[in-house]
């Protein structure tokens, strides 16, 4: 598992085989289950998670039973509960395993470690910090200003390969649409694709 993210990190970032060694021995490998829970609403979230294979979902389970879905995260990506492992407290959320998956995943003192320890690899963590602050500004400027038809089309082209992967249940919940809503668009996108 730890050679996936060692793949992934030089194509980001220039670390020593010292510098790798030192991530390397501070992280920990997790398999999950198709439908493990990995992090409950109320407890504490010890890790930040990279993907190595699998498909993880982050979301929150509303007061009338409805889940509302905030992100997914495939191979490649990051996750964990922010406020939770920052701040060490009770989560708000939900993570949960929608495949069988694999993850690399550190401490909140473990990643702080490495972040004082290895500027480039802090260099990088931040840079990533700075691309999911403009994802979350763009999808909060989806959800108040996109059409249905328009939240539709910017999910397929921003992850074709997990709305492969995904009911479509859940990519309604995503979007913040009903199902039925969501299979309309679908069907008049099709038909219009077609004609």
């Amino acid at each position: 598992m730890f050679e996936v993210f060692e793949t992934y990190i030089q194509a980001k970032t220039r670390l020593t085989a010292d510098e790798l060694q030192l991530i390397r021995a501070l992280s920990v490998e997790r398999k999950f289950r198709r439908r493990e829970l990995i992090l409950q609403e109320g407890e504490v979230c010890q890790f930040k998670l990279f993907v190595t294979k699998g498909l993880l979902k982050t979301s929150v389970i509303k007061d009338d039973g409805t889940e509302s879905v905030m992100r997914f995260a495939a191979e490649n990506m990051w996750t964990t509960e922010h406020q939770s492992f920052t701040y060490q407290t009770p989560s708000t959320v939900r993570i949960e395993a929608l495949e069988d998956t694999e993850v690399v995943c550190w401490t909140r003192d473990d990643m702080r470690a490495l972040l004082a320890s290895i500027p480039a690899y802090k260099s990088y963590i931040d840079r990533l910090i700075d691309t999911i602050l403009g994802d979350v500004h763009h999808r909060v400027l989806m959800n108040i200003s996109y059409t249905p038809e328009e939240k539709y089309q910017a999910f397929i082209a921003d992850f074709p390969d997990i709305f492969r992967r995904v009911p479509l249940h859940l990519v309604a919940s995503y979007l913040g649409v009903s199902r039925e809503t969501l299979s309309r668009v679908r069907h008049a996108q099709l038909r219009q694709a077609k004609g």
